[in-house]
Formats: structure tokens, sequence, C-alpha cells
């Protein structure tokens, strides 16, 4: 019998419902703690951790299906880290894991390895006897899937089951809250990403939007990459602004676009996404990485590029919110790029505008005063003698060297006119422009005869080539302060000459670059002649016929 004050144990039909309260308060206090907060991430994790301390697993996981059917999260605990770090990557729901997805029923396994559907386990995963799986819906929408393994008394029971259906069906409605709380906060990041790019759009210039473009995105929303690709020739696309992991080494690379992520968002002309680890439509610079993300950007029907936003590998995947925001951003985007278009074409317009005026009053004020002047001189020289005579000519002939000076500066003012055609005075100027930019002063450059009417596109590559050869020596080796530059069309050739009062080329000096522009002059049946002095600087004359039949044939 009972002593005094003891409390006598319950029959074990009287321990039954003892237990059963017990389990029901514990439900309570799982789906308590799993509605009170809205982050998804935290949400789903107590989920986990709920249906543990149910049924007592050892080892719990949810995974979180994603727009595409396939496991776009994967929650778990009770493996340490080291154990985690040897499995390599996490399920994609296949096997088991795989069969509570397609069945959307629960499987409850007395012994796991005794079902063929577990096959495929990796190397150094912890050893799992039973097995219980249950959906996470709400109505017919399936969010994900509940898995408990290893419990504490053996197999799972139907009671068990019957619990964790239950603490499922509250972590659907959970999930869901938190999936709309996530979602507004997308819509947020997104939306402030769009009002934070399109102002700073309108505050810089066409070569800095892409740039801005970039930078801006990766600071509004969670990126660990965000890059421009361009289109670059035919078949391929160009980096042309990255921000965020390795950026450095991926600005500017070249890759094929065909089967890639941003070609079938530019083909498509909507925002797509897709996972490294699953996809076979990422570029070989992200294979590294995981969700991606690809957003077309184009100017009226010209595509501009797509702008590309990927997470780390097992990052959270895009959201349906986050595609539709994108496009959203690429509509506002390209907005944005066409005005600034139209405002870099008014100010170019303007220019050119300002330039042709420039160049007429040079050409029919100056020009014709100054030849007129010259005029003037010429039948003054006639009435003297010498030597006021020959003082008078070469003031003559300083006029013209003059006349020609202000009309290579006419053509150059009158070049922004000729929209998209490169001449070969084009070509020579920009190169002048590119190589000679900091030099002070700059080189003299003059124009004799038709150069452009009579010269090949072939011809001027190789004219054009030369005149930068030639430039970027003087600017490495002849510590110049005075270099002209001649091109001149006459009696069927076409003679380039630069000349520098450098100090000269060394014996022994490496001419590789001379020998190089020596043997373009050869294939055409032209010549290069290099003057050098020690103390009086390098004059090269490279000369070779308009009718280049030797080259072609």
């Amino acid at each position: 019998m009972f002593e005094s004050g003891d409390t006598p144990l319950p029959t074990p039909r009287e321990a039954e419902p003892e237990q059963h309260r017990r389990r029901m308060h514990d439900l309570l206090r799982a789906s308590t703690s799993i509605v009170e907060r809205l982050d998804l991430d935290v949400v789903l994790r107590r989920i986990v951790e709920a249906g543990m301390r149910l049924v007592d697993a050892k080892y719990g996981a949810l995974g979180v299906i994603g727009l595409d059917g396939a496991l776009e999260r994967f929650i778990h605990v009770g493996m340490n880290a080291h154990v985690v770090a040897q499995l390599g990557h996490l399920p994609t729901g296949k096997g088991l894991l795989g069969a509570v997805i397609s069945a959307g029923e629960p499987i409850r396994l007395e012994h796991l390895s005794s079902d063929p559907r577990s096959a495929g386990v990796p190397d150094h995963h912890p050893d799992m006897d039973s097995f219980l799986g249950v959906p996470v819906r709400v109505g017919d929408q399936v969010y994900g899937n509940l898995y408990l393994t290893e419990g504490k008394n053996g197999a799972f029971s139907a009671d068990d089951q019957e619990l964790i259906v239950a603490l499922a069906a509250t972590a659907g409605i959970a999930i869901e809250n938190a999936r709309l709380y996530d979602a507004a906060r997308t819509r947020e990041a997104w939306q402030a990403a769009i009002a934070d790019v399109v102002t700073a759009m309108l505050d810089v210039s066409g070569d800095n939007v892409l740039d801005v473009i970039a930078d801006r995105v990766a600071a509004a929303i969670e990126a660990d990459l965000v890059a421009v690709a361009t289109p670059h020739g035919d078949d391929d696309l160009e980096l042309s602004a990255v921000h965020g992991v390795n950026a450095d080494a991926l600005r500017g690379r070249v890759y094929p676009a065909e089967g890639t992520l941003t070609a079938h968002a530019l083909n498509t002309r909507r925002a797509v996404s897709a996972d490294a680890q699953r996809s076979g439509e990422m570029s070989e610079w992200q294979t590294a990485l995981g969700p991606s993300v690809a957003i077309p950007l184009f100017v009226g029907d010209e595509p501009l590029g797509a702008l590309v936003v990927s997470r780390k590998s097992g990052g959270p995947g895009f959201t349906a919110a986050d595609l539709e925001m994108a496009f959203t951003f690429a509509a506002q985007a390209s907005i944005a790029l066409e005005v600034v278009r139209a405002r870099e074409e008014r100010s170019r317009t303007a220019t050119n505008r300002d330039r042709a005026r420039i160049a007429r009053d040079l050409h029919d004020h100056v020009v014709q005063r100054l030849f007129g002047a010259g005029l003037s001189l010429q039948a003054v020289s006639a009435s003297v003698d010498s030597p006021a005579s020959d003082a008078i000519e070469t003031q003559i002939d300083v006029l013209d060297a003059t006349i020609k000076d202000i009309r290579t500066i006419i053509f150059a003012l009158s070049s922004g006119d000729r929209k998209g055609v490169k001449q070969l005075r084009d070509r020579l100027l920009d190169v002048v422009s590119d190589v000679t930019g900091t030099w002070s002063p700059p080189p003299h450059l003059s124009f004799a005869g038709p150069v452009d009417s009579l010269t090949s596109s072939a011809l001027a590559d190789d004219v054009v080539a030369v005149l930068r050869e030639l430039l970027t020596n003087v600017g490495k080796h002849a510590h110049a302060t005075v270099v002209s530059v001649r091109v001149a069309l006459f009696d069927g050739w076409i003679q380039l000459e630069v000349q520098d009062n450098g100090r000269g080329i060394a014996e022994g000096a490496a001419r590789s670059g001379l020998a190089n522009i020596a043997d373009r002059a050869l294939l055409r049946g032209g010549q290069c002649e290099i003057i050098s002095e020690r103390d009086g600087g390098t004059h090269v004359r490279w000369k070779v016929p308009i009718d280049d039949r030797s080259h072609e044939s």
C-alpha cells in the first residue's frame, strides 16, 4: 500500500489520456511558436524543430518546393557542420524525398533502408532508420514537405503521423503568411531599387549608365553578384558592368550567348530565373553561383543587354514576386535609358550644330581672307626685287600651310555631321586623339589630296595601323617636343610621314614595330624610309600605291 503523502502511479488506462493531453499541449505550443514570426527562414527552421520535439526525432528537415516543382530550399536540423560539409550539396528532391513531393501524402517507414526509393544516399550521411514524411499544404497548394527520421522510440507511430499532419497544416498557414510578408519586402526592395536607379540614370552620361544600374541594384537587393551583359558581335555577350563577387576578374569577359540565361531573357523579353545547380542555361562564369535572374534591357526595339542578378550557391531562389518586380524594373529602366539617349542625342545635335557653324565661319571668312591676303602678297612680290620678294614668298608659303591646317580643322569639326561614316581622315584623327590625347603640344596633322575618295578600305586599314604604330613609338621612345603628321595622295600614291625632334633611334634598339611597318609597305609594292639622327630626331616616310594589285595577287 502507499505511504502517507505518496502520489499513486497512474494506471495504463489513466496514463493514456494524460499522454494525449501532454502531446496536444506540445502541439499547441509548437503551433504557436511557428506562427508568431514572419521571417520565412526563421519560420521554416521553427517548423522543423517543433516537429522533432513532438515525435522525439533525432533529425529533421523541411524542403520548400519552388515554382518549377523542385526543392527551392532545404532546411535541416540535427547534423553538425562537419557532417554537412562532408555531404557536399544538399538534396534536390530525388528518391524518397521526391516521392513525398510527387505523392502529396504522408509516407511512414519503420526501416528507411528497406524502401527502394531511399537509394542514392551520399557518403558520410548519418545512419537513419525510421522515417516520416508529411506534405505541408494549405488546401491544394503544397508549400513543401516535412521530413523526420530516427525516432527515439524506434518506428514512428500512427499517432506521431497524426500529430505531424496537424502541425503541417499550421505550418502551411505560417509559410503562406511568411511568403506574403517576404513578397511585400521583396517588392519594397525592388521599388527602392527602381526609384534609385532611374533617378541616378538621369544624372549620368550614357557611358556610365550601365555601371549605375549594376551598382544601385547590388546595393538595394540581396545579391552576391550583379552584372550587365551586352551584345558583343553577332553571337557573343560581354560583361560590361560587374559589381560583387570576383567583379574585377569578370568585368570585360566575353562569352558565347547561345543557350545562356541572358540570351533567353533577351529573346523572350521577359525576366527569367534559373539555378546553377539544376539548370544548363547558366554561363561558365556563373557556375560557382546559385540562383540567378536575367532581366532584359531594351531601348525601343533595340536590345541594350541584360541585367543578371545572382546569389551564392545554396542561397534562396528568386520568387514570383522577384520576377514580377524585375519585369517592372526592366520597363522603368528602359524608359530611363530612352530619356538618357534622347538627352544625349539632343546634346550631340547641338554640339554638331555649333561645330558646323564654326566650320562654315572658318571656311567662308578666315580661309577666304587668308587666301585673298596670299593673292595680294603675290601681286606685291611680282612688283618688288629680291630680297624683299623672297621674304614675301616665304610668308605666302606660310599662309598656304596655314590654310591647309585650317581646312584640316574644318574637316575635323564637320566629321560630327557624318553619323556612322568613318572615312580615312576620320579614322586618322581618331588615332591621333587616342594615342596623343595627353601630349603637350599635340602633333601637327595635315592632309593633301583626295585621301578619302581614292583610298580602298583595306589600304585605309594599313594606313591607320601604321600611324598608330609610329605615334606609339614616338610616345614610348622619342621624348619629342614637336611631332608632325602629314598624309598626302598624289600621282597614284598615298604617303604617310611622321617626323619628330626626339632623340632618334639608338643603335641596337629593337625595331620589330618598324620592321612590321616596312613589311606592310613591301606587301603593297611600296617603300618605307626611316631617317634617324642621334641629335636630330626621326623622319619616317611610308609610301604605297593606291592601285594595290600586288597586294591583291
